[in-house]
């Protein structure tokens, strides 16, 4: 991975194993960085992948024969450093370059405005069998509408580009080559509103939401990760991991 600053903007660029995929190692790096954003108190951050892909989402082959407690523990940290990212006070755009699947759809949403070159980005949890932490449902509601929640929460759909505008799951979409200018141009517009009022609002609007997934997570955990854990839900990840392993 690596972190740029064009001027006060801090660009992030994920480039972590095999499609950014999220594990500890991920979790322990991406909170890294975020440290020295803050340190060298960036206006404005930019989050892109490797110019291939955003995020696949979980780093799954590792957590095959997890115990329920084990991947509790996990689903903590994970929780934890999405909520991060969402209650950063200075503004966050996602330079969506790529498949952004599952998790990785999970952090595009804890950003502040979403721009979308290529790629297919959703929430694919169902059709693999595990079930929504409450730091996604609730982060997910305040992004997209009632009746598009329904659909990108219950029936696990990818959606392109255009057709993610159209749900809420970004709010532009650009060509390839204008998409790390047009993610500047963005947080440098951001970034230049004064930083006070900026992040005082962006509280005001976030922290209920956060208060929620945290109280969520707490009442939620132990069921996601028994769900997570049964025979079941890992049969199905073996067979989707078997797959992605086919592909490569």
């Amino acid at each position: 991975m690596a972190l740029e600053f064009a001027e006060q903007v801090a660009v992030l660029r994920m480039d972590f194993g095999k499609a950014n995929a999220i594990g500890e190692g991920f979790l322990e790096r991406m909170s890294s960085l975020l440290d020295e954003v803050t340190a060298r108190k960036a206006r404005a951050l930019v989050l892109t992948g490797d110019g291939r892909i955003f995020c696949a989402g979980l780093d799954l082959p590792s957590l095959l024969g997890r115990s329920a407690e084990e991947i509790a523990a996990f689903i903590d940290r994970f929780s934890g450093f999405m909520l991060r990212v969402f209650e950063l006070p200075i503004p966050v755009i996602a330079a969506v370059d790529g498949h952004a699947v599952a998790g990785g759809c999970v952090l595009a949403l804890q950003t502040d405005f979403r721009i979308m070159s290529a790629g297919t980005i959703g929430l694919n949890e169902v059709r693999i069998g595990v079930g929504l932490p409450a730091v996604v449902l609730e982060t997910l509601k305040l992004q997209v509408s009632a009746a598009a929640l329904r659909t990108i929460a219950l029936e696990g759909r990818l959606f392109e580009p255009d057709a993610a505008l159209q749900v809420g799951l970004v709010d532009e979409v650009v060509p390839p080559d204008r998409l790390i200018p047009r993610a500047l141009e963005k947080a440098r517009e951001m970034g230049s509103l004064p930083a006070i009022s900026f992040a005082r609002i962006k509280h005001s609007l976030r922290a209920p939401v956060a208060e929620s997934a945290r109280r969520g997570a707490e009442l939620d955990k132990k069921a996601w990760a028994s769900g997570f854990a049964s025979p079941e839900a890992q049969a199905i990840l073996r067979e989707v991991v078997e797959r992605l392993r086919k592909k490569r």
